[in-house]
């Protein structure tokens, strides 16, 4: 039942949202219908009608956030305003068409409002750079649209934008397109296309064909009721033949020019008169439209902000989300990096136990050994060859093989007594670690390699016996491998101690090697050593360069 209620709670409010989005946005076909109205009323001459459904539309548009259809109402109420010769309200809503249409990507519109622009500019304000600059982005946007006809009215406009200011090297360009493309025009184009053709000839001081074309623009003119274009055509063949020097003539289109110019005006009172109304309103008209869209831009902002906050209420969720997630990961990491340290951890102990057990297994058995030699072996070898002895002193003379046999017991014993001696020096056992270095220097050096002990620890202080026999064999495997490796004449060995820690360094001016490249352990065997140092909670250090020698430095706590 739960269910049921939830599912149909989500299909109500989905309904709702709907009803509500269909009642509250207008439909965009429902404005372009409006416009559409808007728009056959303005052909009409009826503006009355035509700016009441622009801004009908407008205010639609806006609630739609259609800036193309925005655009375009705005572009209708100035066109409207153009009509009615009312050309500061009609600039002012073309510039507000053309804030909107730069936001799409409809170029139509965006020649269209440019087009109207350029015109209030070269035409009213007198502002030719302005005009020139709008009539070229008019004729941009349309290049874009691939309209031959619409490009020859724009490039028509540029030629006479240029003409107008004297700009005969800008402007001729576009006046050749214009007589090369004359198909494209129509009979509102024949009227400005000779009279620009009478200007340019006049430039170029063609007396005969200024003439001509300027009689001939005149003549469409009047044939087509093109009374704009007629008046400026007046205007221009007068400044023509005053330039030539028939003033009469001169006069005479001056005056038509005047003319024609009066019955322009007075046509566009007759339109506004068609107002009614609306009238006495217009600037009404112009502050209620102006209202619709501060309303609505303050509507707007208000969504906008309420939006930021919902933005940034759930960029704090979703931050938090990351956040939580992260820290879940590398906590979940740690645990896992800590659980696989332990792991580690309890191998290496492991590890270390083994190697310690087989350690002291092997001091165990060398000491075993050492004294199984000493005290038995060697023993029985003195006692054979004192036996021996009384014999030789008892019997003369003696035979050969009697006397090898005393010297191969002789040798036997030393042997037996030196190798005692290296399994558990004599020295270590009776005077200490100390001793025992030094004699080992002593005994290690020759004429090719000196080993020199130096050492600040009083020479008679004991360690544990363990300790002693561990840093014994620990300095003797190092000192053999100088000998074997270092190619050095000279090495020291050097023992300190320091707050329950003896320090031990030895070095040599041997050839050294690269640390970075060489495994030190690895390379010279020395994992026993390593074991050794470990095994006493020690490290060591080992610092080399080649042709530099090595030095080794041994930290070992000399308490537990």
């Amino acid at each position: 039942m739960r269910k049921i209620r939830i599912i149909t709670s989500i299909i109500v409010l989905t309904l709702s949202f709907y009803s509500y989005s269909q009642t509250i946005i207008p439909q965009k076909n429902e404005v372009e219908k409006i416009l559409t109205e808007a728009t056959n009323y303005w052909k009409k001459d009826n503006y009355e009608k035509s700016l009441k459904k622009s801004r009908l539309a407008l205010k639609l548009a806006i609630k739609t956030n259609d800036n193309y259809l925005i655009a375009r109402c705005y572009n209708l109420i100035g066109v409207n305003f153009d009509d009615l010769f009312m050309l500061d309200k009609a600039f002012d809503f073309y510039r507000k068409a053309e804030q909107y249409i730069n936001n799409t990507d409809n170029n139509i519109f965006k020649g269209k409002i440019n087009n109207n622009l350029a015109n209030i500019y070269f035409f009213e304000k007198k502002q030719y750079q302005q005009g020139i600059f709008h009539y070229k982005k008019a004729l941009k946007h349309s290049i874009d649209t691939s309209d031959p006809v619409v490009i020859y009215l724009r490039k028509l406009n540029i030629t006479w934008a240029y003409f107008e200011i004297k700009n005969f090297k800008d402007g001729t360009p576009y006046f050749k397109h214009l007589n090369q493309f004359k198909k494209y025009g129509d009979e509102s184009t024949q009227v400005a296309l000779n009279m620009l053709n009478g200007v340019y000839y006049d430039h170029i001081n063609d007396t005969l064909k200024a003439n001509f074309y300027f009689l001939k623009a005149i003549q469409l003119g009047n044939e087509n009721q093109e009374k704009f274009d007629l008046s400026i055509t007046h205007k221009k063949y007068a400044a023509f033949l005053f330039k030539n020097k028939n003033y009469k003539k001169a006069y005479e289109n001056i005056l038509e020019f005047n003319r024609l110019t009066d019955e322009i005006l007075t046509l566009a009172k007759q339109k506004k008169t068609k107002l009614i109304g609306i009238n006495l309103e217009l600037d009404e008209f112009k502050r209620e439209v102006d209202k619709i869209e501060t309303a609505y831009k303050k509507k707007q902002k208000i969504l906008q902000e309420e939006q930021s906050r919902h933005m940034k209420i759930f960029g704090i969720i979703i931050m938090l989300f990351i956040i939580i997630t992260i820290l879940f990961y590398f906590f979940f990491q740690n645990a896992k990096l800590k659980q696989k340290n332990k792991i580690k951890n309890i191998q290496n102990k492991i590890h270390q136990n083994i190697i310690n057990a087989s350690i002291d297994g092997q001091e165990s058995e060398r000491k075993k050994v050492a004294l199984f030699l000493h005290d038995t072996i060697s023993a029985s070898l003195s006692s054979a060859g004192m036996h021996l002895n009384v014999f030789l002193a008892q019997n003369n003379p003696v035979s050969d093989e009697i006397i090898k046999t005393k010297f191969i017991l002789d040798e036997t014993h030393d042997n037996v007594r030196h190798l005692s001696h290296d399994l558990l020096p004599t020295l270590l056992v009776r005077f200490g670690l100390l001793y025992a270095l030094d004699d080992l220097c002593e005994k290690y050096s020759n004429s090719t390699l000196h080993f020199e002990f130096q050492n600040t620890i009083p020479i008679k202080k004991r360690y544990t016996e363990q300790f002693e026999t561990r840093i014994y064999y620990i300095v003797s495997e190092l000192l053999n491998n100088i000998i074997k490796h270092s190619k050095a004449s000279k090495a020291i060995i050097s023992l300190t101690e320091n707050d329950n820690e003896m320090i031990i360094e030895i070095t040599d001016n041997g050839k050294g090697f690269d640390t970075k490249k060489f495994n030190f352990v690895e390379g010279f065997g020395l994992n026993q050593i390593s074991a050794r140092i470990n095994n006493l909670n020690g490290h060591f250090k080992v610092t080399s360069k080649i042709n530099h020698g090595t030095s080794i430095i041994i930290n070992v706590p000399t308490k537990d």
